[in-house]
């Protein structure tokens, strides 16, 4: 079962909102090492510094234990990059599970999908594919796209790729709809400034 993290900069300024772009790419980059898929997709953001939230869904064996890793307030250090001369160093933002909707993903249409297969491996080196059996699935009229090297099969991990571009649609949907704002506005509010579960430094967010 897929964990679903819902990032959010709450009422934060706009280097929250950084923070949150910052944090998507680390979770992407840690996932590589960790033998889990992440799918991502982030609230619609016009200057292009960061979404005000964001539905990260987690999936494999490792699910659970990546997700704790980011769960609860996370913190980030660094003086403003927009604002030179603002005084405030310390920006927060919250990633807290939430429950799966209470209908399934949306069908996805295989004839809307491309589908391109590639070598790649798991964590463990004797463990990593030797044929090209990963899929990289492209959902064409949205853009969305899933990447799947769970098993050896490459026809499993198609058949994986349609259920996860159903679900990473339905999410888009929840994150950028007007109408569902208020199903998330209860996690803006609770974002916790005190005691961040992770702290990162700097420009390089490290």
């Amino acid at each position: 079962m897929p964990i679903r993290l819902h990032l959010t900069s709450g009422q934060g300024p706009v280097e929250c909102r950084m923070a949150i772009a910052h944090t998507l790419q680390r979770m992407r980059q840690e996932a590589d090492g960790s033998g889990v898929e992440i799918d991502i997709v982030e609230e619609r953001n016009t200057d292009k510094h960061g979404p005000h939230s964001a539905l990260a869904i987690i999936n494999g064996d490792g699910a659970e234990d990546f997700a704790s890793r980011w769960t609860g307030s996370i913190q980030w250090i660094c003086k403003s990059p927009t604002r030179p001369n603002h005084k405030r160093k310390n920006w927060f933002i919250g990633c807290q599970e939430i429950d799966p909707p209470e209908a399934a993903g949306d069908t996805i249409d295989p004839a809307d999908v491309r589908f391109e297969a590639f070598r790649a491996g798991g964590p463990g080196g004797q463990h990593q594919n030797k044929t090209e059996s990963a899929i990289r699935a492209i959902h064409s009229p949205t853009g969305l796209t899933v990447v799947v090297r769970e098993n050896r099969s490459q026809h499993r991990n198609r058949a994986i790729s349609l259920e996860r571009l159903g679900a990473l649609l339905e999410a888009s949907k929840v994150v950028n709809a007007a109408s569902d704002r208020a199903r998330l506005q209860a996690a803006h509010a609770e974002l916790e400034r005190g005691n961040p579960k992770r702290t990162f430094r700097g420009e390089k967010f490290q």
